[in-house]
């Protein structure tokens, strides 16, 4: 089984990165699903029911969030009705929505999406290491095949929860910082990992804002208003191969791929 897991979209150009790449590599790769991270989907930060439906219509099949997916009020109704659209599991259990779910290729077959935020320089939320376990264990019931979202900051957390679900889930693939790492390897029991699967939007930029409002806000330390960056916009993401009876993944690759207009 082919997945194709897109990095965090920044806003309308990495919505445009979708749009335009989307297609070509589902062709290149004979993809079977999409999980792209959308929590800055919309204007940076959140996202809404229309850019939400906007990604589907693309080829998304699911989209995951982390802790900027409250910043828009219209998706809190949403959420709670839009299997596709979830938010990281570790948030109270009274918590509109749900961070996990099963999901089916265009073949039919069960694909388990687990997303989840850390806790290391990030809200403290429940136990992510736990969280994935319950995940696992419900999800592992109806398929091998299962994909964790790990949302979070520090590098050692993401790879401390890699090692700790190691042969359980198909692979464990970081989102957050915005910088694609070079670590992507498939562990020893055979789940996939990469600390970090990137960006999707402008790299003239500072993780997707214009260049100049974040140093004014480094060199004065007041408040500034960060606009969106919209020069050469790439599309990160990792390609994954999964062995559909055992789950365990095949290969790992990561891509990134320049809009050309």
């Amino acid at each position: 089984m082919k997945i194709l897991f897109v990095g965090d979209i920044v806003g309308r150009p990495g919505r445009d990165a979708i749009k335009e790449l989307l297609p070509k590599l589902a062709k290149e790769y004979k993809l079977d699903f999409v999980i792209a991270n959308a929590e800055n989907a919309a204007g940076g930060s959140g996202i809404t029911p229309r850019v939400a439906e906007e990604l589907f219509s693309y080829g998304v099949d699911v989209l995951t969030s982390g802790d900027h997916i409250w910043k828009k009020r219209e998706i809190f109704e949403f959420i709670n009705q839009e299997q596709r659209v979830l938010r990281p599991m570790n948030y109270p259990g009274n918590c509109v929505g749900r961070g996990f779910d099963l999901f089916k290729t265009k073949k039919g077959k069960l694909v388990g999406v687990v997303n989840v935020n850390g806790r290391v320089f990030m809200q403290a939320l429940e136990c992510p290491f736990r969280s994935c376990i319950k995940a696992w264990e419900e999800l592992s019931r109806e398929t091998k095949v299962i994909i964790v979202d790990v949302h979070a900051e520090a590098t050692s957390e993401k790879v401390a929860l890699g090692w700790y679900l190691d042969g359980k889930v198909s692979a464990v693939l970081g989102t957050h910082t915005h910088i694609q790492t070079a670590d992507e390897r498939i562990l020893p029991q055979g789940s996939a990992y990469l600390t970090d699967t990137g960006m999707t939007g402008s790299y003239d930029s500072v993780i997707g804002r214009k260049i100049g409002d974040v140093l004014e806000r480094f060199l004065t330390s007041l408040p500034t208003r960060f606009q969106l960056a919209e020069e050469n916009v790439k599309l990160a993401a990792v390609v994954l191969d999964i062995d559909e009876s055992s789950g365990k993944a095949k290969s790992i690759e990561r891509i990134q791929r320049k809009v050309k207009c």
